[in-house]
């Protein structure tokens, strides 16, 4: 199994749930409105013996190029977009699911990011984002996926995709969050999406005021993190900006 970060910059966000670029060679944090928070937006690709997966597709922007930025980071190393076989999500927030789709920067239309994958979506969590209750959601980035073929809809609290990808609804940090497991040799990969996104989180009882249910998350993250340590799991940590992966048993 091989794991790489696709890494699409650091991000301040505020109560605006507006995502700002952040440089820190060149601006300092306490300059950005008052409650602001920085991230890293880190979508995940997986490659096992027989598939390429997406774990969450970013924010869906495009580079200076008009390239749409998870599929410029996967040729630098060396995946052909078309080649993804599966892309699972974690929830539907407009900073993991923007890459799902893009418009055009000529054509002006919406496409299918990953045509040729199938996408594992929670169908109550497809529900939500384009009910138009919550602004974390772009219903826009999301609602072609109703009539697109290669959607598996999830409806169940747990499960198992092809006998490889495990899943598991938490809640927590949305409604119908879910996180998942890869099994593959002496490799466990654990992708906890926004209800693990800081190796920090994982260290400490930290209750998220942006969080649906704060210690819901701080309870799975608790979980999670001391049977990781037993069985050695290689976390992936989705907004954190030092340690994209993280094993479970490294001391620092």
């Amino acid at each position: 199994m091989r794991i790489y970060p696709l890494s699409e910059g650091s991000f301040t966000i505020d109560q605006s749930k507006v995502f700002v670029p952040f440089d820190a060679s060149l601006e300092e944090l306490q300059n950005r409105p008052k409650g602001s928070i920085l991230v890293e937006i880190q979508p995940f690709v997986v490659v096992t013996d027989h598939d390429i997966i997406l774990f969450d597709t970013g924010l869906g922007y495009l580079n200076k190029e008009g390239i749409l930025q998870i599929h410029d980071n996967l040729m630098k190393i060396g995946i052909d977009p078309s080649s993804v076989t599966k892309v699972f999500m974690s929830h539907l927030h407009k900073d993991h699911a923007g890459g799902m789709s893009y418009v055009h920067p000529i054509h002006q239309e919406r496409f299918i990011s990953f045509p040729y994958a199938k996408y594992y979506i929670q169908k109550r969590e497809f529900d939500l984002a384009v009910s138009g209750q919550s602004a974390s959601y772009l219903s826009d980035q999301v609602e072609l996926l109703a009539a697109f073929s290669g959607v598996e809809w999830l409806t169940e609290d747990q499960g198992t995709i092809d006998n490889l990808i495990h899943y598991q609804l938490t809640a927590g940090h949305s409604l119908y969050h879910q996180a998942a497991w890869i099994k593959e040799g002496d490799t466990t990969f654990f992708f906890g999406g926004d209800v693990a996104p800081q190796l920090q989180q994982m260290k400490s009882k930290f209750v998220a005021k942006y969080d649906l249910d704060g210690k819901k998350s701080m309870e799975w993250r608790q979980l999670w993190w001391d049977l990781g340590k037993i069985e050695s799991w290689t976390f992936a940590f989705y907004h954190d900006i030092k340690y994209p992966t993280f094993l479970a048993t490294t001391t620092i």
